[in-house]
């Protein structure tokens, strides 16, 4: 290896043109490349799928180092990562309970790792970097489109890459092989960690006929609406109506028959709270599902950051356990610690119209974000909802 590209190695991640957002800030943005270059030289086989990628042929598999720290092999309940930047370390919990634990590498000050919510949206267990030199960052696992991702790589005992979170080898392989895409990210400047939550207005599963009755009834809706849009070839929005809602058919001139309801996306249903925007969002497979004004008690003073997951069904099977992580301010200097995550729910009024389609979605792993901030411009195709915090 050359001296060039062991300075280079593991620093950054490149994205899809088409996948990128702009408007970004510079240290968390990477210079876009067609897909065909992405992070893999032109005669090595592509990924089969854009979201994961399988072993290439006669490439050895590495063996976890001794005494590396262990990931049970079938760990309970929804997966979620936490990575404190101070600590420079990740804990992966399982139904909201410590499971591993592991040292990592995050960015140095010029170009630091954003905090926020993310979630992994793509996996690569061979990407190389065609940024820093094909540098290889293997067992990536991407989080933001921009150009930040967990992956392999030196891990000294402070902050040295270009934004990325590097792992120790065996650690990243084995993190590699028990994730999902859709495992929820949360980076935060202090540690954070989940704790159980109850609430009366986080959501309650509906009994499954209902709950079967209003799923079809969700897809049937969002055709009904993406069909009205196109008759009326309207430039005036519908309200909850998104981008992808819209249908055009293929002659205007006739009359478009009335599209067939399409089954929603596999997946747990995500919502965000936004503070900033008055608004509540939902997504489901990373699919943006609809969204509507909330009504938040005292609109002006903060909600802080909370992220709450629903980890299991109660002995009831009526309605869930959930966690919640609260995170404090991103700034390292004086943090002010963020409005109790009870308080935050008991602010925000949510339309019963709302609270009814997404009862007849939740199960557990479906997940509620409430901020103060709005809706980041790193959310987009192919992802669930990112928060940036910094």
């Amino acid at each position: 290896m050359t001296a060039s590209a062991a300075l280079a190695m593991f620093a950054g991640l490149s994205a899809p043109a088409s996948a990128l957002p702009t408007g970004l800030p510079q240290d968390v943005r990477s210079t876009a490349t067609p897909p065909a270059e992405i992070g893999r030289p032109a005669n090595v086989q592509r990924p089969r799928t854009p979201a994961t990628a399988s072993r290439l042929p006669g490439k050895p598999v590495a063996k976890p180092a001794p005494g590396a720290n262990e990931i049970p092999a079938k760990p309970k309940g929804p997966l979620q990562i936490v990575i404190s930047l101070d600590k420079q370390q990740l804990t992966l919990y399982a139904g909201g309970e410590p499971i591993a634990h592991s040292r990592v590498s995050t960015g140095v000050a010029d170009r630091p790792t954003p905090t926020g919510v993310f979630s992994v949206i793509q996996k690569d267990r061979w990407h190389r970097s065609n940024l820093y030199d094909d540098a290889p960052m293997y067992f990536m696992q991407r989080i933001t489109w921009s150009g930040v991702a967990m992956h392999q790589g030196i891990v000294p005992n402070h902050p040295a890459s270009h934004g990325c979170i590097r792992l120790p080898e065996a650690f990243a392989q084995k993190l590699w092989g028990t994730t999902g895409i859709g495992v929820r990210v949360i980076i935060t400047r202090n540690e954070a960690v989940p704790v159980e939550i109850s609430h009366p207005r986080l959501f309650a599963p509906k009994p499954p006929s209902q709950a079967v009755a209003s799923s079809s009834v969700e897809s049937l809706q969002a055709a009904q609406q993406a069909w009205k849009i196109a008759q009326l070839g309207s430039s005036e929005p519908i309200a909850g109506a998104t981008a992808t809602d819209v249908i055009t058919p293929a002659n205007p001139a006739f009359e478009a028959p009335m599209p067939v309801a399409r089954p929603l996306k596999p997946g747990p249903v995500s919502v965000f709270i936004s503070r900033k925007e008055g608004k509540l969002y939902v997504r489901k497979g990373f699919a943006p599902l609809f969204d509507v004004p909330v009504e938040i008690e005292k609109p002006d003073l903060p909600l802080g950051t909370h992220v709450f997951t629903a980890i299991a069904r109660k002995d009831d099977d009526a309605s869930l356990r959930w966690t919640v992580v609260s995170t404090a301010s991103s700034q390292k200097a004086a943090p002010v610690l963020p409005p109790n995550a009870t308080s935050a729910l008991d602010r925000i009024t949510i339309p019963q119209e709302a609270l009814d389609r997404i009862s007849a979605l939740t199960s557990p792993g479906a997940s509620l974000i409430i901020s103060d901030q709005g809706l980041s411009q790193e959310t987009g195709i192919g992802t669930d909802f990112i928060v940036l915090t910094r």
